[in-house]
């Protein structure tokens, strides 16, 4: 089921939080908090130290500490008719405001229009030792159902909740550097989990009834990141005018969209940066949540490998409206249950403020933001290129790195944007100016 039909009942939210920028930190939390969900009891793990040193230690090896992220909070976003308010965790200038700022252009025109296919990933048990691969894999069809039921018994919560392994597939390599082998996959839907822990155990519950079929031996049981059957996809449409810029009209700007769309197409180099991009907007909502980057960044690269060559994620082009179309379409393993998504207070927050009933939904956001982001960054390489706004938000941390403090930030920061001139040894100047009294 995607968000929009689970969306129908929950109290609406208002995504255009006008001015939020203006805030502070705290009247920002305080203007998203009183739109979402979020309760007094949620708040404070977005206040600095939110993950315990006692929790941090059960989660990972060694730990002698946290590190923390910006959180930002991205406005405007309606998907699929429904307003959200989108967190998102990243050290990178610009992304936040970005994907907000496309979201507004986006929102007047019915906004983003997202789906998502059913949480499929995939386990796979490695095989070898086989004479006879194919007539392997001949047997292990036929012993499909009993395969199958094998997996499902180590899962009787994911079964009664509709989910669990649907099938097998048997895909056979006739020549690797060690001889013939199978790949058996196990088809398996995992609901609201990413999925990786169900499948795997099922994975190692079936090699001892996959050895005695083949007659071969097991070796790797594991699940794949490459989750081609786990799709988000999102689309936008926007008209030329709105998209025009004082010096630029909409039209120029569609075109030149389309064509940067292009080059990415068909340049492997060129479409490294494109979908980098995307993942820009895609990487902070997945580590808010407390899911795994890693795994989708894996997943997304493969896809966009997957005729053989590097080629874009998403694709720009024309309707017979004049209007500019984008499309993204892409893996998306995303969990609600299990995880950091539930042991880390702050992924738990963001979840209350994004507030998605089903991982499938939390994937339709994410492919929206992402596409948001993208159409960003062609518009700015479109017209007045990339580092205008990037930079002009980046004087913050230039100031910072100078040496600037509290009220100090923004005077300098602002400063350097005005003149173009963003650089540590300027904001030293200028910082040096202003504590003198000279300016």
């Amino acid at each position: 089921m995607t968000g929009l039909q689970q969306g129908a009942a929950r109290p609406a939210v208002n995504s255009r939080l006008e001015g939020l920028r203006n805030l502070s930190p705290a009247e920002r939390l305080d203007r998203v908090a009183q739109a979402t969900s979020l309760g007094n009891d949620d708040r404070h793990v977005f206040g600095g130290g939110g993950l315990p040193i006692t929790l941090a230690n059960g989660m990972i090896e060694n730990v002698i500490g946290t590190f923390e992220l910006p959180l930002g909070i991205a406005t405007n976003f309606t998907i699929n008719g429904r307003d959200y308010l989108v967190p998102m965790a990243v050290e990178e200038p610009s992304v936040v405001a970005a994907a907000s700022y496309m979201a507004r252009i986006a929102r007047p025109h019915g906004g983003f229009q997202a789906s998502s296919s059913e949480p499929i990933m995939r386990a796979q048990v490695q095989v070898l030792d086989i004479g006879d691969p194919h007539g392997a894999r001949a047997r292990l069809l036929k012993e499909q159902e009993t395969i199958v039921a094998a997996a499902n018994a180590q899962d009787k919560i994911l079964i009664s909740l509709g989910g669990g392994c649907r099938s097998i597939e048997v895909h056979v390599f006739d020549q690797s550097p060690v001889g013939p082998m199978l790949a058996v996959h196990l088809i398996v839907d995992v609901r609201d989990a990413m999925g990786a822990n169900t499948v795997n155990t099922m994975a190692e519950t079936v090699a001892p009834i996959i050895e005695r079929i083949t007659g071969g031996s097991v070796r790797l049981r594991i699940l794949s990141n490459y989750a081609d059957l786990r799709l988000a996809r999102a689309t936008v449409a926007i008209p030329p005018e709105a998209l025009a810029t004082e010096g630029y009209d909409g039209q120029r700007i569609v075109r030149g969209i389309v064509e940067a769309s292009a080059f990415a197409i068909v340049d492997p180099y060129r479409a490294a940066t494109h979908n980098k991009g995307i993942m820009n907007g895609i990487d902070p909502i997945v580590v808010a949540t407390g899911n795994d980057w890693r795994a989708i960044e894996a997943g997304a690269h493969v896809w966009a490998s997957r005729s053989g060559r590097y080629t874009a994620l998403s694709n720009w082009e024309t309707d017979g409206k004049g209007r500019l179309v984008g499309t993204l379409e892409m893996p998306m393993a995303l969990g609600l249950v299990g995880g950091a998504t539930k042991t880390h207070p702050a992924a738990r927050a963001a979840l209350k403020i994004l507030g998605v009933q089903s991982a499938q939904e939390l994937a339709e956001v994410a492919v929206a933001v992402g596409l948001a982001q993208n159409m960003a960054a062609l518009r700015a390489l479109a017209t007045e290129g990339i580092q205008k706004g990037h930079m002009a938000l980046h004087a913050r941390n230039i100031a910072i790195v100078a040496g600037a403090a509290g009220d100090e930030i923004e005077k300098v920061a602002n400063a350097l944007a005005a003149n173009h001139d963003v650089r540590v040894d300027r904001a030293r100047e200028l910082l040096e100016t202003m504590r003198g009294g000279k300016g």
